[in-house]
């Protein structure tokens, strides 16, 4: 007998094309998988840049609190020779706080000429470095008060400028012409205009920030070790790799001091150097440009410009 020959099944290649087992279903499955595993990349990724800036930030606190604590041995030791040429005059202090040397110097000087302390008397008291005294974490070694750090008062006078520069909005040319003066003398140091810059900052509500990604991602890190940023709660992609976003005036702020630092320590023809000075040059330019009218401020970082 021959065997009847049956012809081949199809239901095999049948159940290729079945939406539920066939291979749209594996190509869904596998797509959804997919999204899946990126998603758990991108997340894992989020977290550990969050966790790398906030170790940044303790970098940068515990570097702070570091320089503070050297300034102060540095002021000490400086106190140091002071000290022991006082305790080498083997003279006891005196109920005024003075030794009795110097008690009795005075009290000399005072028989002499109307109780005017001596020049010997006067010279060891000026002996002490200006710097003793100075400085937020310093205390005043007489009474125990703390000495505010602005010996040069540069606080002063970047605020008297920045007054003054508000009168002149409020009240027109002819008090701008007047006072132009005294703010052109007062703002003459880089140090003065820096903080005039911070005064302005603060005043403002936000400031849209236009720049290539690369360049954001750079200022972002750089910002992200001051107390005072604020990552935006937006970033937009607008096209040709650039971003947009808005920063408030305290953001402003940690940008202005961030790439102010950055531009006086790095080494010159470096990366940082360069980024730094445009960043802040681009930004100081669009806030000495403010009239303070409620206008939009929008900084374009990287345009090609020389502003």
């Amino acid at each position: 007998m021959r065997k009847s020959l049956e012809p081949p099944t199809l239901e095999p290649l049948k159940r290729l094309d079945d939406p539920t087992v066939g291979l749209a279903a594996l190509y869904e499955a596998v797509t959804h998988g997919r999204m899946k595993v990126l998603e758990q990349v991108q997340g894992g990724v989020t977290g550990l840049r969050e966790e790398n800036r906030e170790v940044r930030r303790r970098q940068d606190r515990m570097i702070s609190d570091l320089h503070g604590f050297r300034e102060e041995v540095r002021e000490l030791a400086e106190l140091l020779p002071l000290l022991r040429d006082l305790a080498g005059r083997g003279g006891a202090p005196s109920p005024e706080g003075g030794s009795e040397e110097e008690a009795g110097i005075v009290a000399q000087g005072g028989e002499e000429g109307e109780g005017q302390p001596s020049a010997s008397v006067d010279a060891r008291h000026q002996a002490a470095p200006a710097s003793a005294f100075q400085g937020d974490s310093v205390e005043n070694v007489s009474g125990g008060e703390r000495v505010e750090s602005d010996p040069d008062g540069l606080k002063a006078k970047a605020e008297s400028v920045y007054l003054d520069e508000g009168r002149a909005d409020e009240t027109g040319p002819s008090a701008s012409v007047s006072g132009s003066g005294a703010a052109e003398s007062s703002a003459a140091r880089p140090e003065v205009e820096h903080g005039v810059l911070l005064l302005r900052a603060a005043g403002v509500a936000s400031a849209d920030i236009v720049a290539h990604r690369d360049t954001w991602e750079w200022l972002a890190d750089l910002a992200a070790g001051h107390e005072h940023f604020r990552n935006p709660s937006a970033v937009e992609d607008i096209k040709d790799g650039r971003v947009q976003t808005s920063l408030s005036g305290r953001s402003l702020i940690a940008v202005l001091i961030k790439t102010w630092e950055t531009r006086a320590a790095a080494p010159m023809n470096t990366g940082d150097w360069a980024m730094a000075a445009a960043v802040y040059r681009r930004v100081a330019a669009k806030l000495t440009a403010l009239t303070g009218e409620g206008e939009v401020i929008r900084v374009v970082l990287d345009d090609g410009a020389s502003g």
